[in-house]
C-alpha cells in the first residue's frame, strides 16, 4: 500500500491539470460525500489533492500557503483599526452623544454640539486604539500556546518523509499528518490508518460521548450524515483515544466548523462582566433619555423657557454620561493582562475574562501537580511493633539498588528511587548481589538476594512489596498477621502508601532463584510513602487563602491520600468535609450544592463528577476556577466560570482554557487572581467615582435651574468640566488599589452600585447647594461684578474641587493609603483641582464665559469643601462597615 500510494502521488503530480480540482490545488479541500453517494477511497482523495501517504514537499505545502492562506477560523482574525472605530461608534454611550450632538446642532448650539463631537471622537479613538493593540497583543500571546501539529513533509520528491511539529496554521490540503490521544483535530481530514481511534465531536453534533472512527476504504455509500462517516474527522474535534494519519482535505474557512461557527451567527455567551457593565450602561442610558425632555418641561413650567434651554439639558445629560467607561475597561484589562503575560507566564485569552478570574472565590484542582508533585517521598520506616526502625530501611534499600542493578529494568521505580534517595550508599555497596527475581504484578513483590559480609556460604534473600503478599510468605502466628494487617490499614487510611520488608537467611547455590523460594521469610517492618509536596504550593495556599478563595480538591486518587495532602499543606479538612464518588451519585442537585458548600476533598471523581461539583458550586453562587491538564478534564473546565490550563495540557485542554499558564503552578494562579481583582478594582472605582460625582452635579443643576433665573451653568462650561474630569480620570487604569480591596473578589452588582453612587450623589448635590449660598453671600459684596459669570465661575471651581477630592477619597480601602506617597491619581486630582482654580481668572476664562471670583469666596469655599470632605469620609466610614461582609466591588 505504501508504494502504491507513493507512486500514485507522484503520478497524479504529472497531470495534475486534468485530475486535481482547483479547490485541491491551494484554494480549499476536497469535498465530504453526500449522503447516498460512493464513498471515495484513500487512492481517490489523495489523487484528487495531488498527495500521497508521503506528504507534500516543502516546496508544495509553500505553494498551497500562499494559495489558501493560512489554516485559521476567519472570526479569530484580529479587526484592523478602522473596523474597531466603527464598531466603537455602536457603543450605546457613543451612540447616545452622537444624538445629543446632533440635536444640539439642529438647534444651532454649535459650542455645545462642537464639545459633545469631540467627546466622542476622543472616545472612539482611545477605545480603538486600546482594543486594536490589546488585540495586537493577544495574538501574540497566543503564538505562545499555539497548538502544533505533527506533519509528514519531504525536501524533494525524492528524499523520504519525515515527521515535524508544525504550527496548524501552516496546515494546507494534502498534508498528511499524525493524531494522538489529546490532540486536536487540526484541520477536516480524511484517514489513511488508524488503531483504536475515538473522538469527541461534541462542538460539532452536540454528542458528549466519543466516537468510534476507522479508515474504513471499503466501497460503499455514504448513509447518514457527514460527521457519521467513520473515515473523517474535522476541526474542531479531538481525540479521546487511540492514533490515526491522516490527510489534510480543507483548512481555515472551508472546514466544516468554520461553515458551523459562521452559522451559528455570533459571538460567544457574554461573561458576568459583560453582562453586569451591560446593565449597568442602559440603566444610565435612560436617566439620560429622560434628562433632557424633563430640564425642558420644568423650565416651560416654571421659568417660561422654551428652546433655548435645549443646550443646556443636553449638556445636564451629557455630563451624566461615564464616556470614558469603555475606553477605560478595555485599557485596563488589556494592561492587565499584557502584564500578567510578561511577569508571570499567564495567558488570559479573553480580556473579559480577566475580571472573571479576579471574581473567582472557588478554585477546584486535582492534587497531582499543583499540590503534591508526580513522585512520592519515604514517610516513615516502622519495626514490628509500629516505632520507627532505620534497619528497616536499610533493608528496603538493599533490595531497591540491586533489584535496579540485577533485574535490568527499562525504568527504575518510583517507590525503589524514594527509598534510595535516603539510603546511605556506602552501606549498600558493603553487599554483593547475587541475583534477582524482579517486581510482578501478580506476586506483588520483587526480592534481591546478597551475599552479606562476614557470612561466607550463606545468601540473604531480600523481600519487598504489597504488605498482604509479604505476610502471606513470612513465619508468623495468625495474631501478629492479624495485628501487623492492622498497622498498615490504619497507615494506609492516613493516606499514605504502604509496602512491607522481609529477609530469609539460605544456603549460597549456583542456580537461579524463583518465586518458589520467597517462603519462610522473616518480617522486618513497613515502609510508609507520602506524595511530595509542591515546593510552591503551601505559600501559594497562604496567599490564595489572603485572597478569599477556597481550595476544592477533586480527585481520583484515594480520600486518604487527598487528605493526607491537604493535611500536610495546612488545608484543614473536616470529618465531613470528604465526598467520594459513590456519596455525590447519590445526591440530587440541590443536596450537592449545598453539600459542595461545606466538602474540601472529593475523591474517587471521574470527568462526569468533576463537572457536577463545578455546576454545583455555581448553582450555589460562587464563581469557580477549575484547572485541569488532561482529556477527561474537558466537561469540568468548560463548565466552570473560567478553565485553566497549563501550557504543557493537552492541546484539546489547552485550547479549551479561559487561562494558560506557564506551567502548573498555583503561585501563577495566585497572581491572575490578583491581577483580575486589580484591573476590576480599578474599574469599579472609577464607576462609583464618576456616577457618584455626575449624578450630584445633574441633581444640583436641575435644582438650580428651576431655582436661578439664569441658567446655573453654560452648556460650554458644563461640557469642559466633563472632558477635564473625564481625561482626569483615566489615571485609574494605572492606579494601585488598597492591599485591602484584594482580599476578597471584585464583582460588578448593578444594584449595588445605584444604591452607593445615589447615596453618594445625593451628598455632592449637597455639597453644590451649600455652594449655592456661598456664592449668593460672596457676590452680594462690593465690587463683585457681573453676578451671573460670577457664579458660573464659582459653581464651575467648586465642582472641580469636589470632584478632586472624590477621586482621592472614594477609591482607596477601609484603612487609607497612609504612608503612601502620590500616584497618578493623586497627580490627577491634583491637575483637575489646579484648572478649577487657575481656568476663571487666566486668558481663556472669558472665551468660556468665566470671570474672576471675589477673594472672600476661597475662605468660604474652603469651609464647604472641608465640610464636604468630613461629610464624604463618615458616609464612606459607614457604608464599608454596613458592606463589611460583601466583596469589594459595587
Amino acid at each position: 500500500m505504501a508504494e502504491t500510494g507513493a507512486a500514485t502521488g507522484q503520478d497524479a503530480g504529472a497531470s495534475a491539470p486534468a485530475a486535481v480540482p482547483e479547490q485541491a490545488r491551494g484554494r480549499g479541500g476536497t469535498a465530504a460525500p453526500a449522503p447516498g453517494t460512493a464513498a471515495p477511497t484513500v487512492l481517490e482523495v489523495l489523487r484528487r489533492l495531488d498527495s500521497g501517504p508521503r506528504g507534500l514537499t516543502e516546496a508544495q505545502a509553500e505553494e498551497r500557503l500562499a494559495r489558501s492562506g493560512g489554516n485559521t477560523v476567519p472570526a479569530r482574525r484580529p479587526m484592523t483599526w478602522p473596523r474597531l472605530f466603527v464598531r466603537s461608534l455602536r457603543d450605546p454611550f457613543t451612540a447616545v452623544l452622537g444624538c445629543l450632538g446632533l440635536v444640539s446642532a439642529a438647534v444651532l448650539a454649535w459650542g455645545t454640539a462642537s464639545v459633545i463631537l469631540l467627546l466622542v471622537a476622543v472616545s472612539c479613538v482611545l477605545r480603538a486604539t486600546g482594543e486594536h493593540r490589546a488585540d495586537r497583543s493577544m495574538a501574540g500571546l497566543r503564538e505562545l500556546v499555539a497548538t502544533t501539529a505533527t506533519v509528514l513533509r519531504r525536501r524533494s520528491t525524492d528524499s523520504a518523509a519525515t515527521a515535524r511539529e508544525a504550527p496548524v496554521e501552516e496546515l494546507v490540503p494534502g498534508d498528511v499528518i499524525r493524531l494522538g490521544p489529546g490532540e486536536l483535530v487540526p484541520a477536516d481530514v480524511r484517514l489513511l490508518r488508524a488503531s483504536g481511534l475515538t473522538v469527541h465531536q461534541a462542538a460539532l453534533t452536540g454528542e458528549s460521548a466519543p466516537v468510534t472512527k476507522y479508515a474504513d476504504d471499503r466501497p460503499g455509500t455514504s448513509g447518514g450524515g457527514v460527521f457519521e462517516q467513520p473515515q473523517l474527522c474535522f476541526q474542531g474535534s479531538s481525540v479521546a483515544a487511540g492514533s490515526a494519519s491522516a490527510v489534510v482535505t480543507a483548512t481555515g474557512a472551508r472546514t466544516r466548523f468554520a461553515s458551523a461557527q459562521a452559522l451559528s451567527g455570533g459571538p460567544t455567551e457574554a461573561s458576568a462582566f459583560d453582562r453586569s457593565v451591560h446593565g449597568i450602561s442602559w440603566t444610565l442610558i435612560r436617566f439620560m433619555l429622560l434628562t433632557p425632555p424633563l430640564v425642558l418641561m420644568a423650565n416651560a413650567a416654571l421659568r417660561g423657557r422654551g428652546l433655548e434651554t435645549l443646550p443646556f439639558a443636553v449638556a445636564v445629560a451629557v455630563g451624566l454620561t461615564p464616556e470614558m467607561l469603555p475606553v477605560l475597561v478595555t485599557t485596563c484589562l488589556a494592561r492587565g493582562a499584557s502584564l500578567l503575560a510578561r511577569a508571570h507566564g499567564v495567558i488570559v485569552k479573553r480580556l473579559p475574562t480577566l475580571h472573571d478570574v479576579g471574581a473567582v472565590d472557588v478554585l477546584c484542582l486535582d492534587k497531582t501537580g499543583t499540590l503534591t508533585q508526580d513522585r512520592p517521598v519515604v514517610d516513615r520506616a516502622l519495626a514490628a511493633d509500629g516505632r520507627d526502625d532505620p534497619d528497616v530501611l536499610h533493608w528496603a534499600a538493599v533490595n531497591a539498588w540491586w533489584t535496579l542493578q540485577l533485574a535490568d529494568l527499562p525504568v527504575p521505580d518510583a517507590l525503589d528511587e524514594a527509598i534510595l534517595d535516603v539510603a546511605d550508599e556506602d552501606a549498600l555497596l558493603a553487599y554483593d548481589g547475587a541475583a534477582a527475581v524482579p517486581f510482578d504484578p501478580l506476586r506483588r513483590l520483587a526480592t534481591a538476594v546478597v551475599r552479606t559480609p562476614g557470612r561466607l556460604g550463606r545468601h540473604t534473600l531480600v523481600v519487598k512489596g504489597d504488605v498482604e503478599a509479604v505476610l502471606e510468605r513470612c513465619v508468623l502466628a495468625d495474631e501478629a498477621r492479624e495485628r501487623l494487617r492492622g498497622l498498615a490499614a490504619t497507615r494506609a487510611d492516613g493516606g499514605v502508601r504502604v509496602l512491607a520488608v522481609a529477609t530469609a537467611e539460605r544456603p549460597a547455590r549456583a542456580r537461579d532463584y524463583t518465586p518458589a523460594d520467597e517462603r519462610g521469610l522473616t518480617f522486618r517492618g513497613l515502609i510508609t510513602f507520602r506524595d511530595a509536596l509542591t515546593p510552591t504550593a503551601a505559600d501559594a495556599l497562604g496567599v490564595l487563602t489572603g485572597q478569599g478563595v477556597t481550595v476544592k480538591i477533586l480527585t481520583g486518587d484515594h480520600p486518604g491520600t487527598a487528605v493526607r495532602a491537604c493535611l500536610d499543606l495546612g488545608i484543614p479538612v473536616a470529618d465531613d468535609a470528604v465526598l467520594t464518588a459513590d456519596r455525590v451519585d447519590a445526591l440530587t442537585d440541590t443536596e450537592l450544592a449545598e453539600a459542595a458548600r461545606r466538602t474540601t476533598v472529593f475523591a474517587r471523581c471521574t470527568p462526569t463528577h468533576k463537572a457536577r461539583v463545578a455546576q454545583a458550586l455555581r448553582t450555589a453562587g460562587h464563581t469557580v476556577g477549575f484547572l485541569g491538564d488532561g482529556v477527561n478534564d474537558l466537561p469540568a473546565l468548560r463548565t466552570a466560570d473560567v478553565g485553566i490550563a497549563p501550557r504543557d495540557a493537552a492541546d484539546v485542554a489547552r485550547e479549551c482554557a479561559d487561562v494558560v499558564l506557564a506551567e502548573k503552578d498555583l503561585t501563577a494562579i495566585a497572581h491572575a487572581i490578583g491581577a483580575g481583582r486589580h484591573a476590576s478594582g480599578n474599574i469599579a472605582t472609577y464607576l462609583r467615582v464618576t456616577l457618584s460625582s455626575n449624578l450630584g452635579n445633574v441633581i444640583a443643576m436641575l435644582s438650580a435651574g428651576l431655582l436661578l433665573p439664569f441658567l446655573p451653568m453654560l452648556p460650554v462650561q458644563v461640557l469642559t468640566q466633563n472632558l477635564c474630569f473625564d481625561a482626569a480620570q483615566l489615571a485609574f487604569v494605572h492606579d494601585r488599589p488598597h492591599p485591602s480591596a484584594l482580599r476578597r473578589p471584585t464583582v460588578l452588582r448593578p444594584r449595588e452600585l445605584l444604591r452607593f453612587i445615589t447615596g453618594f450623589g445625593l451628598l455632592n448635590a449637597v455639597a453644590d447647594l451649600a455652594t449655592f449660598a456661598v456664592l449668593a453671600l460672596a457676590l452680594h459684596g462690593p465690587g463683585t461684578g457681573d453676578d451671573e459669570a460670577a457664579f458660573h465661575s464659582g459653581w464651575f471651581t467648586e465642582n472641580l474641587l469636589t470632584q478632586a477630592l472624590v477621586m482621592l477619597l472614594l477609591r482607596i480601602g477601609r484603612r487609607g493609603a497612609e504612608g503612601r506617597r502620590p500616584g497618578p491619581v493623586a497627580w490627577a486630582a491634583g491637575a483637575l483641582a489646579a484648572i478649577g482654580l487657575l481656568l476663571p481668572p487666566s486668558p481663556l476664562g472669558p472665551l468660556l464665559g468665566l470671570t474672576t471670583l471675589p477673594p472672600v469666596y476661597y475662605p468660604l469655599l474652603a469651609a464647604v469643601l472641608g465640610l464636604y470632605a468630613a461629610g464624604l469620609l463618615a458616609a464612606r466610614k459607614r457604608y464599608e462597615r454596613r458592606h463589611a461582609e460583601d466583596a469589594p466591588g459595587w
